[in-house]
């Protein structure tokens, strides 16, 4: 087994190229988002009990994986309930399907929702966000997200055989250090993968699962069944940071955990989505507009950076990406495939849309 992994990262290396650890270039294949919003979208609520227009206002902040040689991304889609502020909607999770990357064919009905079950309490009204999906080595789908109430907020951990039908978990850390992060608020997790064929499946390192969380700072956690994890901590009850926020930078606001990680012969590559700061941030930016960068950590110590990139490395620049529910202008990645000999990114335009880009090749290191 030793060899076929080895084998393994070296073709990742080979997909990133050269001497190089980033992955870019990144293009956007189309000028226009991939998913929409669809105000025609009805679901029989289980709470509501009634009809809702479950992705009137918004559809973005996508997970991704392969399966079956299709892209299949996971979003998140906002209600017309609420008030009209960010956060204030109800959120479930659509699900659409797509032979070539970019022409998508959506389910009628959400896949992932807040239900009268266990997890309603931290669930509803707010609902379910910002999904990352990793493959386990058995097949089973894990999928972590944000459960929000209104109130709090946690990293909840479901799974599932086939993407439509989930169990809920709770939240990552429940019960963890003897309930000492119970009542944190914590959200945006991704879990370490490797490549293998076409598909990203969750890697151990060191005998353990591991997954980037946080935003503000980046944390780390670890697990043995890639359900119940354990944060990594620097003091008893204080979660170790890995990756923190940088003064002229685009991630001068605070750095964010993006898609899933990605395990390759030179270290552990993390696309991530930084918050540009409007006073100490980058001039080139927005004030407050969310970029994307990228940070390799050590493949056997991933608490280890060894490298990140000083700018960005996929930025708001289209109308799209600057105009609708967050303005200041967003390009939000969550989900990252290997598809037909490319690099597949896909990304929430401005909280209200998803788009996607496609790196070829490699961005050489700065």
């Amino acid at each position: 087994m030793g060899g076929l992994r080895v084998l393994a990262l070296g073709v990742v290396s080979m997909l990133l190229g050269g001497g190089s650890w980033e992955i870019g270039p990144f293009t956007r294949p189309v000028s226009a988002p991939v998913i929409l919003p669809d105000r025609a979208s009805r679901f029989d609520d289980p709470l509501r009990g009634a009809p809702v227009a479950w992705e009137a206002l918004h559809a973005f902040n996508p997970a991704a994986v392969v399966r079956d040689g299709k892209v299949v991304v996971i979003y998140r889609a906002e209600d017309d309930s609420g008030e009209m502020k960010i956060g204030m909607h109800t959120s479930r999770l659509g699900m659409a399907t797509s032979s070539d990357g970019v022409t998508f064919v959506r389910q009628a009905e959400p896949v992932f929702y807040p239900a009268d079950d266990a997890q309603k309490s931290r669930e509803w009204p707010g609902g379910v966000e910002d999904p990352r999906i990793v493959e386990g080595p058995d097949g089973q789908y894990v999928m972590t997200y944000t459960q929000w109430n209104r109130v709090t907020y946690s990293v909840g951990i479901a799974t599932s055989p086939d993407l439509v039908h989930w169990a809920k978990h709770g939240p990552a850390f429940f019960g963890q250090a003897g309930g000492r992060y119970d009542s944190l608020q914590y959200k945006s997790a991704g879990i370490v993968t490797r490549l293998d064929g076409d598909r990203l499946v969750a890697a151990k390192v060191n005998g353990k699962y591991w997954m980037y969380w946080g935003e503000g700072a980046i944390h780390l956690a670890t697990s043995a069944d890639l359900v119940h994890w354990t944060p990594a901590e620097s003091a008893p009850g204080v979660p170790r940071q890995v990756l923190t926020k940088r003064a002229g930078h685009f991630d001068s606001g605070f750095p964010e955990t993006g898609p899933p990680p990605v395990l390759t012969s030179r270290g552990i590559l993390m696309i991530y989505n930084g918050k540009n700061d409007p006073e100490h941030g980058d001039p080139k930016l927005g004030a407050n507009a969310y970029a994307a960068g990228e940070a390799l950590f050590d493949g056997h110590d991933p608490a280890r950076l060894i490298a990140r990139t000083d700018t960005p490395v996929f930025e708001p620049e289209m109308p799209f990406e600057k105009t609708g529910q967050y303005a200041a202008g967003t390009t939000f990645a969550e989900g990252l495939v290997w598809f037909k000999g490319k690099w597949w990114l896909y990304y929430g335009c401005a909280d209200s849309a998803v788009g996607v880009a496609v790196a070829d090749g490699v961005k050489r290191s700065r």
